[in-house]
């Protein structure tokens, strides 16, 4: 051994362990459609950080983790896209429908896991949920009867509901007609009328407090979480019933949703990001479906409208808000 080679190895030696660890640390870079400081954004990031841990994997230790929120905006997503992959990661997390869009159009090489993201196949990022094909592999959000139940939910209100009102932005939620057809063919059997109600902005958001005449079905859409106070802010005008796809437009005075557990299938999709940075290719890992539901109801909401809920609907309720 030279004396070249004898320093080199002095110098590594005395860095400190943290360093080291650093140096060859793998690197994951997360791509989410919420703001940084958004309560869900918040949640879901703790629990890959943990999820993660417990596979052995844990930031500034021997895995760095390249955060990217896009709050709700989609020009900041594509731009926050391109920051990641230049980034080079190892891996890439893709929180819902935009983000996959966006990192997918960027790179047929980098393994990239979704969650939170409905009908993949339709929307071109896998060939198949068995076999994904290519580098995108991940877990969905949402499966065939979840829309049908949303509109049952809101036939067990008194005073009755005849017409439901389907509230999401086309331009960001393009699985939107997958759902429509769902509710249609299930509001011939409960004889509700179905009325698409789209919004793109505030203003069409505000003008959502004229329709009394039904209630609402708020459509899985990041469009929607994002501008969630606005929506909450026009449906407490219009002061009908509405059933939501996130728990936490309940907790923020909604009155009613059916949803899958965001925050597990972040779970789950930290078990896809160990078993790609072991070498398992994208590829050979299937898309996966939600197995986990909650339905919640804010009971307060329900009698600040005037409005009951049916004992049968509250006595499957995972959540009870009063």
């Amino acid at each position: 051994m030279n004396r070249r080679e004898l320093l080199t190895l002095g110098m590594v030696a005395a860095l400190p362990s943290s360093a080291l660890a650093q140096q060859s640390a793998r690197r994951l870079g997360v791509l989410s459609v919420t703001a940084a400081d958004d309560v869900i954004g918040q949640t879901r990031s703790m629990v890959l950080v943990e999820a993660l841990a417990g596979l052995g994997w844990k930031e500034r230790d021997n895995l760095k983790i390249h955060w990217r929120a896009g709050g709700g905006d989609r020009a900041r997503i594509a731009q926050l896209a391109d920051e990641l992959i230049a980034l080079k990661p190892d891996v890439l997390l893709a929180v819902g429908t935009p983000s996959v869009e966006e990192l997918r159009q960027r790179t047929t090489t980098i393994p990239i896991v979704f969650a939170v993201v409905t009908d993949p196949v339709s929307q071109g990022f896998v060939e198949n949920l068995a076999r994904p094909g290519g580098n995108i592999t991940g877990f969905t959000d949402y499966d065939g009867p979840l829309a049908g139940k949303w509109l049952e939910m809101l036939t067990q209100v008194t005073p009755k509901v005849s017409r439901a009102f389907v509230v999401h932005n086309p331009a960001t939620a393009p699985f939107a007609p997958l759902m429509l057809r769902t509710i249609e063919q299930a509001a011939r059997t409960l004889q509700v009328t179905v009325e698409p109600a789209p919004v793109n902005d505030a203003a069409s958001i505000a003008a959502l407090a004229s329709r009394r005449d039904g209630g609402f079905l708020i459509l899985p859409d990041f469009f929607t979480m994002a501008n969630r106070a606005d929506l909450l802010a026009a449906i407490n005008e219009a002061r009908v019933p509405a059933v939501f796809w996130s728990h936490t437009f309940v907790k923020e005075g909604g009155l009613m949703s059916y949803s899958t557990d965001s925050a597990e299938q972040l779970r789950r999709a930290a078990g896809y990001i160990d078993r790609i940075l072991k070498g398992v290719p994208p590829a050979e890992l299937p898309v996966q479906n939600p197995t986990k539901f909650e339905l919640a109801v804010n009971l307060k909401t329900a009698k600040s409208f005037g409005v009951t809920l049916s004992p049968a609907l509250l006595a499957i309720a995972d959540d009870v808000i009063e």
